[in-house]
């Protein structure tokens, strides 16, 4: 998508400039990212984010949600929905393996088989939910992740209004 017109916007966005090759995928209406891609090596060492929530509106609403305590509200769905459970392992190997589709052929073994032990967001812990910003930016990425799918009913709404984007 020519990502490098957006080195501006991503700068003000993150506070600092994005690292190595990525993408941006995903666009509010207003035509500003709310989404990138990463590769999963940076500087030839593991970047298992592969995707970035980068729009300020969003993670602004989404920690909210973070300091209301939904990450153990999640942590708690876990252990007690098998379904959510299921579906929420399936997410973390369904990024490893689009982790691992994104590593050229001849990488190192170390660090391939460090990238697909990862999780979504680079979790360890499969039932460990880290932080709620990397599951939307996940699911909004193409990954079947229920929690990042779930959030989207508790967000009041998905872009920012026109007024706070004219601040950028």
């Amino acid at each position: 998508m020519g990502s490098e017109i957006f080195l501006p916007i991503l700068r003000k966005q993150l506070g600092k400039t994005p690292k190595g090759n990525f993408k941006v995928i995903k666009l509010c209406k207003y035509g500003f990212p709310q989404l990138i891609e990463n590769e999963p090596l940076l500087e030839g060492k593991p970047f298992p984010n592969l995707f970035w929530l980068t729009c300020p509106y969003l993670v602004k609403e989404i920690s909210k949600l973070e300091s209301k305590g939904f990450i153990e509200l999640f942590e708690e769905r876990l252990k007690k929905d098998d379904a959510f459970r299921r579906r929420y392992l399936y997410a973390h190997q369904f990024e490893a393996m689009l982790r691992k589709s994104k590593l050229p052929p001849n990488e190192d073994s170390k660090i391939k088989a460090t990238l697909i032990r990862l999780g979504v967001g680079g979790i360890k812990n499969p039932l460990g939910v880290k932080c709620l910003h990397l599951h939307l930016a996940s699911f909004w990425g193409g990954v079947p992740n229920p929690i990042g799918e779930s959030l989207l009913e508790f967000l009041p709404a998905l872009e920012c209004s026109e007024n706070l984007c004219s601040d950028k």
